[in-house]
């Protein structure tokens, strides 16, 4: 299959800059994978598409500040990089600019001295290993000096960062937050929790494949990159038990879809694990953990718009984004919402 097919036009000034001031009033698109039909509605109401005895996935995982500008220190040159994951203690996947200006070896430091990185490894795709120097706590330090590692298309200044931030976020550790969870307040959590649907929660955190567009011509030859996750026992449990209930299990996300999906592909039932998963998924694709998906809008020839159309069907997908964009639908991070059931 060729990429190209999974290409739209999308006006510009579709792409949202900023947050709306009440997470819940987004619009929302109401896709019905089997009967093609959709419904316009505003997020809020969400919970008038959810039934008593579904299960609600979210992904708990909070962004931490991982943008950081620093200089070399040999050169004074000027050195952006973006902290992805720890791959063990004090020693960091990232991406660079300019990339060509680090080689092994390159110490570059931030906050005059109070974080140095060292690059002591080059990785495929344009990612280097660099080895931490700090002293105190690396989240104080980071939350000091780093910055939001907002998506590229987003060009207006995030004035509060706790927007980028789902309201349940808990565990550090993502360079991208897992934008589905963004539309939930509290109060909206609560609403659907007394309406009897459980929600749970599951962690993965979100690193390079976030970043990294598809560049080959055809979906096969794409490589995800690994990310962290971890299912607890007590999620476990409330899974299988939906399961054998007969309530739906609905994914807030692509990322608690992919964590779902990976439990499900190596086990008969859901259970604790803790891993990293490389799942790459797209049509044809048989799902074996989810029954509904909420989700955003995604980019063109992406992986996220891969994934919705496995579960959908490509051609419904694309035919419900040309209604979003006739819709005047907000896109990507900041944008609306889809709930594909």
């Amino acid at each position: 299959m060729k990429m190209e097919d999974y290409n739209y036009h999308l006006p510009e000034e579709l792409i949202a800059q900023t947050p709306l001031t009440d997470r819940t009033a987004s619009k929302l698109m109401v896709l019905n994978k089997e009967s093609k039909e959709i419904t316009h509605d505003i997020f809020s109401n969400i919970g008038t598409y959810l039934k008593q005895g579904d299960c609600l996935v979210l992904n708990n995982s909070r962004v931490i500040p991982v943008r950081l500008y620093g200089t070399k220190r040999d050169t004074k040159a000027k050195i952006e990089i973006l902290l992805l994951h720890e791959i063990e203690q004090n020693i960091w996947e990232a991406l660079v600019k300019p990339a060509k200006k680090v080689k092994i070896g390159t110490v570059i430091a931030f906050g005059d001295g109070k974080l140095l990185a060292t690059c002591i490894q080059e990785k495929q795709q344009g990612a280097k290993l660099f080895r931490l120097s700090y002293k105190g706590i690396l989240l104080e330090v980071l939350e000091q000096l780093g910055e939001m590692p907002l998506p590229p298309y987003i060009k207006t200044e995030l004035k509060d960062d706790e927007r980028y931030q789902t309201v349940y976020a808990k565990e550090n550790g993502s360079a991208a937050a897992p934008t589905a969870g963004l539309h939930f307040s509290n109060e909206l959590l609560q609403h659907i929790k007394s309406q009897g649907v459980q929600i749970v929660y599951i962690t993965l955190h979100v690193g390079l494949g976030t970043f990294r567009p598809i560049t080959a011509e055809h979906i096969e030859d794409h490589q995800m990159h690994a990310e962290y996750y971890h299912i607890s026992e007590d999620t476990a449990a409330i899974l299988n038990k939906t399961r054998a209930n007969k309530g739906r299990i609905i994914s807030v996300g692509t990322t608690s879809t992919r964590v779902l999906e990976t439990i499900a592909n190596e086990n008969d039932a859901f259970q604790s694990a803790s891993g990293w998963t490389d799942i790459y998924i797209y049509p044809p694709y048989s799902f074996q953990a989810i029954d509904g998906l909420i989700t955003n809008f995604h980019l063109p020839k992406s992986t996220l718009l891969l994934l919705i159309s496995a579960f959908a069907g490509r051609e419904t997908v694309l035919r419900a984004y040309e209604e979003a964009t006739k819709q005047n639908y907000r896109f990507f991070s900041f944008g609306d919402a889809m709930f594909i059931q």
